[in-house]
């Protein structure tokens, strides 16, 4: 059964947080140079910035260090938010730093710091639609799917870390578990290819693939897939978005993995259907496409309901993408077996996974 446990209490985050901003004897620091670092730093007169990842000396007017180089009686609040934020603070303790994660410094500090937008929004979602969480974790077909689910959700109500234990970066893994079970003459859309790293983990799982179908609207970063790519055949290039149909939309150019469709965005870019796209059977499709997953997914009604391909689609771009996902893709075909993974111990890449059921009578929901 699924269970969202009460908030916990800390009383020695709590503390933490009380000598951090009144025991000015000790260094204090913040790991990381993002907008959440920013906000520590307008309510605090911090010691520094830890970066060991850049050859800069200085930011907002402080010193930037490695962290093997700040004193040992230094407290370290770790602004790394979205993809290892408990690899950060493992970092912080195995050096025997005296440290706290944002979450908890955002709950215990009383300072109006930036807030993670994504945490709120998914406890509404949570609080409001238990039963549609529910009716998921039902759904997934292995232990380990339901507890994915039950780690995720409670970390996304409470904003305890604590959650995350057992979680990894693991990308290599990330869209090629055991249960897809690759096989000779697979036809592979990778929505959203981004560099062509995705694509080049699937030729490694099947050299004997009969197509790839590569989607990707950044001019920036599909030039560095095609390059990436270009030794091997058979593999179709789109400089383009992909949606419901035929358009032209906005597009957030530059953000590398994060460049995205949005009405804000810096440039106009094609988009179309993979429906409109593709016409032979496709056997694998990948989704990563920020958010429109939701319109990608629309676009594919044909391909999911006629070819009954396995489907590896993000879910964790928007606060409902873990239960309005499976709800589409049910709803175009209901004799998929479903299950969860996680590839961060934090925020992003979460995957679903709906591997097609051979052996159920199945009639087509499209209209």
């Amino acid at each position: 059964m699924l269970k969202i446990y009460p908030e916990r209490l800390y009383p020695e985050a709590i503390e933490f947080c009380k000598l951090f901003l009144h025991e000015k004897t000790r260094p204090r620091y913040v790991l990381g140079r993002n907008e959440y670092a920013v906000s520590i730093a307008k309510f605090v007169d911090i010691n520094g910035f830890i970066d060991d990842f850049t050859s800069e000396t200085e930011f907002l007017g402080k010193p930037i260090v490695k962290m093997d180089d700040i004193p040992k009686e230094s407290m370290v609040v770790s602004a790394v938010i979205f993809v290892v934020p408990l690899t950060a603070i493992e970092k912080l303790r195995g050096k025997g730093l005296y440290c706290i994660d944002y979450f908890s410094f955002f709950k215990y500090s009383g300072l109006r710091l930036k807030e993670v937008p994504f945490l709120r929004e998914s406890r509404e979602d949570i609080e409001n639609n238990k039963n549609k969480y529910r009716w998921l974790y039902d759904c997934l077909m292995d232990n380990k799917s339901k507890d994915v689910l039950s780690k995720l959700l409670n970390f996304r109500f409470s904003g305890d870390l604590n959650y995350m234990q057992g979680f990894e970066h693991a990308p290599e893994r990330q869209y090629f578990e055991d249960f897809l079970e690759l096989k000779q003459g697979e036809v592979f859309v990778d929505a959203g290819g981004f560099d062509g790293q995705t694509t080049v983990e699937f030729i490694k799982r099947c050299p004997a693939y009969k197509a790839i179908y590569f989607f990707e609207p950044d001019l920036n970063n599909i030039a560095f897939a095609r390059n990436n790519l270009s030794g091997h055949n058979n593999i179709f290039f789109y400089t383009m978005g992909l949606a419901t149909s035929r358009n032209t939309l906005r597009f957030c150019s530059g953000g590398g993995s994060a460049s995205k469709i949005s009405e804000t965005g810096d440039i106009e870019i094609e988009v179309d259907s993979i429906d409109n796209q593709i016409a032979e059977t496709v056997t694998f499709i990948k989704m990563d496409i920020e958010g429109a997953e939701d319109l990608a997914l629309d676009g594919s009604r044909q391909h999911i309901s006629k070819d009954h391909p396995k489907l590896a689609v993000c879910c964790y771009h928007r606060v409902d993408d873990l239960w309005k996902i499976p709800e589409k893709i049910l709803a175009i075909r209901n004799d998929y077996s479903i299950y969860l993974r996680h590839y961060t111990n934090g925020l992003h890449e979460t995957v679903m996974y709906f591997i097609p059921e051979k052996d159920r009578n199945f009639k087509s929901n499209l209209s």
